[in-house]
């Protein structure tokens, strides 16, 4: 009943969540989530309790399933690529186990 699939998570800069969307949607993923996050990391502190003055600098966390591990692949390289060279963020992935596959 349950089925393998690959989680994609990416966790970066609001300002790039549409860049990213537009790489998911791109490479056929169906749906995706996005979640606001505060964190730290190797070059800032982001708390969750910050001033809303310029919320494109707040971190979102954005988490695609896909059946496909190739397309998960895929899809964390162009990402990547593209943008954490100039930006700072992380991409990874897991195995998971799904009900209706058909969804992903």
């Amino acid at each position: 009943m349950f089925h393998t699939a690959t989680k994609i998570t990416i966790i970066a800069e609001r300002l790039l969540q549409d860049g990213i969307i537009s790489i998911v949607e791109a490479a056929g993923a169906k749906g995706y989530t996005i979640v606001d996050g505060s964190g730290k990391g190797e070059h800032f502190v982001r708390p969750a309790e910050r001033a809303a003055v310029v919320s494109a600098f707040s971190i979102i966390r954005i988490e695609v399933i896909v059946n496909d591990a190739e397309q998960a692949r895929d899809i964390a390289r162009d990402i990547a690529g593209r943008f954490f060279k100039q930006y700072s963020g992380i991409v990874y992935l897991s195995e998971i186990e799904v009900l209706r596959p058909e969804r992903f």
